[in-house]
């Protein structure tokens, strides 16, 4: 695979040090913005592979960077539990076009984000409903991550309605992805996605994905909370605006 694409590695490059910079302001967006811009050299299947290596490793990174894992783990485990069951129930859609599901996904976080812009206060999850709201919210953003190789949606907007601090919300968004991203890995070696050129691509893509998140996460501590939290919507906008693209396409 890497000596079929020699022209593409500098774009490849590019590319993941871009998305590793919006992971590193927003907390998200590597597997969105490299799946999607990869998506214009590569087949989807074969972009979604890509990401592989570096979303697991930034997302690793993401989650252990703050103080507040174990309360999180303890609090977040069912949902980690739906996440791989979605994704194993939703794994058959890899691969089938999905252009149909990225248009919704697209649709869904352009709702979510114009939402988060507006004056109006997103709903907080109430407490009573976690038990089976992580689970619920888990399996669905199982199921879409299988369809599109994205883990934004609903796991996103769940956690922001848990209440979270900026970074609690950041690390709890690098252990839901750290979640999905091995369940997706697993899932694309079991249909045979993730070969070993691949798998050779996304590891060397790994680099600039670390740069960029680096960057973005100096970027993100120096800048005030409700800079912050407009940047975060608009980065969903922006991501969102990008997949109905891609699904009409």
């Amino acid at each position: 695979m890497l000596r079929a694409m020699p022209d593409h590695l500098p774009f490849l490059f590019g590319v993941f040090l871009l998305a590793g910079f919006v992971k590193g302001v927003t907390g998200l967006g590597l597997p969105t913005v490299g799946v999607g811009l990869l998506s214009l050299v590569m087949p989807p299947a074969v972009a979604a592979s890509f990401i592989v290596v570096p979303s697991l490793v930034t997302n690793l990174w993401q989650m252990v960077g703050g103080g507040a894992l174990v309360p999180l783990l303890r609090r977040l485990w069912p949902m980690q539990a739906g996440i791989v069951g979605g994704t194993a129930a939703g794994a058959m859609l890899l691969g089938s076009g999905g252009s149909g599901a990225v248009l919704a996904l697209g649709l869904a976080l352009l709702g979510y984000a114009a939402i988060g812009l507006s004056p109006w206060a997103l709903p907080r999850v109430p407490g009573g409903i976690e038990a089976w709201g992580g689970p619920l919210a888990g399996g669905a953003t199982g199921v879409v991550s299988a369809a599109t190789g994205v883990f934004v949606i609903p796991a996103v907007p769940y956690l922001q309605g848990l209440g979270l601090g900026r970074e609690a919300l950041v690390q709890a968004l690098g252990l839901s992805f750290t979640t999905a991203t091995v369940a997706l890995g697993v899932a694309l070696m079991l249909t045979g996605s993730l070969g070993g050129g691949v798998a050779a691509g996304s590891l060397l893509a790994l680099g600039p994905a670390l740069a960029g998140l680096w960057i973005g996460q100096r970027v993100r501590r120096a800048v005030r909370p409700e800079v912050f939290r407009r940047c975060f919507f608009a980065g969903l906008l922006a991501l969102g605006a990008h997949l109905v693209l891609r699904g009409l396409w």
